[in-house]
C-alpha cells in the first residue's frame, strides 16, 4: 500500500489541489507532494487532517480498493480501531516474541470476558 498515491487518487477524484488541502489543514504544498510522491510517511494526525479536508473518514485510506463483495478482504475498521491498532504496532516494535504471546493471549481473555 502507497498512501501517498491513495492519498492522492482520493483528492483527484473530489477535485481538489494540494492547494485546496494546505488551506483546509494548514499543512504546507510542499509537504503534501512529498506524501503523495512517497517522499514523506504522514503520522496518523496528519492523516486524519487530510482526510478531514476531504471530507472522508480516516478509515477509507485504509480500506482495500480491490476488494469486492465476494472476495475476503478486512473488515471495514473505524478511526477509532485505527487508532488503536497503530498504537499497539508502535508499542509492540520493542517487545519480544514472549512478551507479544502474554499480550496477545491478555487480549483473547479480555475479549472472552466481554462476550459472555
Amino acid at each position: 500500500m502507497n498512501i501517498g498515491e491513495t492519498i492522492k487518487n482520493f483528492r483527484l477524484q473530489k477535485g481538489m489541489s494540494q492547494g485546496d488541502i494546505e488551506k483546509r489543514t494548514g499543512l504546507l504544498r510542499c509537504y503534501l507532494s512529498r506524501v503523495e510522491n512517497g517522499h514523506t510517511i504522514p503520522s496518523l494526525d496528519t492523516l486524519s487532517k487530510i482526510a478531514g479536508a476531504m471530507e472522508l473518514p480516516l478509515s477509507q485510506f485504509f480500506a482495500e480498493s480491490g476488494a469486492s463483495n465476494g472476495s475476503k478482504g478486512l473488515p471495514q475498521l473505524s478511526d477509532d480501531e485505527i487508532r488503536f491498532l497503530s498504537q499497539i504496532r508502535r508499542y509492540s516494535v520493542s517487545l519480544n516474541d514472549s512478551d507479544r504471546k502474554l499480550v496477545l493471549a491478555m487480549i483473547k481473555k479480555m475479549a472472552a470476558n466481554s462476550a459472555r
